[in-house]
């Protein structure tokens, strides 16, 4: 459904996206995730035509982005960073503009209107002015305004930021039937990794490279499942006792965090033994998406 091949963006001297590969298939729920200023946005508004590429090619479903914008923005909905809403104007206002803009008419998008907010509990709201509402509710009607002409693709650019837990829920909810079924292929932005997490593949950038790309389960397994977590005063002695390589740990304050590679027998009874005595706090804890976002965004490479 999407192919970029060596997607590269600068600006003067300044690399904000290097020859960057991805193939996504329909259907898929993929993460493009890294620290601020790795090129995730960029790379969105390159793939869904906001923003020309120096170099390199996209296709979306087929057609190659650069040849035919206007067939690929049929396909395409994008929910961006900020809102795209007009604050005046009420939901329902807002949406029949979004559906005029797409050659919807007035009375073949009604159904889909009234649905769509029924799903997210809106149908009371729908002729309250955008201003009024609540950033959740917004959050909300910005998701059903991309979804709103059926798209093949949905580009998610941090959709989620500054919501409360049930908002994040609902519209994840939402989000996850589309895909299972009607096969809806998203690109999702974050920085909530627990979002990330039930991705079907992700995809780690930093500095507009691809670091790594896989699974969670696979990028967990290849960080480690298990991280050590040792809090005292000693930190760098406690590196040098347990003559650590500079890939198997980090330093997060006075907390030295240790990844469990590929554990030798006893290999973590061996560490709390080593470090009890000299160690305030030494506890195991099986490793998530989090800690392969620090560990990537810190030493800049792959993880196996």
């Amino acid at each position: 459904m999407i192919l970029a091949n060596n997607l590269t963006k600068t600006y003067g001297n300044q690399i904000a996206v290097d020859q960057l590969n991805l193939d996504i298939p329909q259907g898929q729920f993929f993460g493009l995730i890294g620290p601020n200023g790795s090129g995730k946005t960029t790379s969105i508004h390159m793939l869904s035509t906001l923003l020309q590429a120096t170099s390199g090619s996209i296709t979306i479903n087929g057609l190659d982005v650069t040849a035919h914008p206007q067939q690929v923005r049929r396909d395409i909905g994008l929910v961006f960073q900020e809102s795209a809403l007009d604050r005046m104007l009420s939901i329902e206002e807002n949406l029949y503009f979004c559906a005029g803009l797409h050659g919807i008419n007035k009375s073949a998008i009604k159904t889909r209107i009234n649905s769509l907010l029924d799903l997210f509990e809106l149908q009371s709201k729908k002729r309250a002015s955008v201003g009024s509402l609540s950033g959740g509710m917004r959050r909300a009607v910005d998701i059903i305004r991309g979804v709103l002409h059926s798209p093949k693709v949905l580009f998610l650019d941090e959709p989620t930021v500054g919501l409360d837990l049930p908002s994040r829920r609902r519209i994840w909810r939402f989000i996850r039937n589309l895909i299972d079924d009607h096969k809806l292929t998203v690109v999702l932005t974050t920085h909530y990794l627990e979002e990330a997490a039930p991705c079907d593949n992700v995809a780690f950038i930093k500095l507009g490279k691809l670091v790594s790309e896989g699974s969670p389960e696979e990028l967990i397994e290849q960080l480690g499942k298990t991280i050590v977590e040792v809090s005292g005063s000693n930190a760098e002695d406690y590196i040098k006792t347990l003559k650590l390589s500079a890939e198997d740990y980090m330093l997060d304050g006075r907390t030295l965090l240790i990844r469990v590679h590929k554990p030798q027998p006893n290999q973590v009874e061996q560490i709390q033994a080593t470090l009890r005595d000299s160690a305030d706090i030494i506890s195991v804890r099986k490793s998530n998406l989090n800690d392969v976002f620090i560990w990537l965004s810190s030493k800049g490479q792959g993880t196996s």
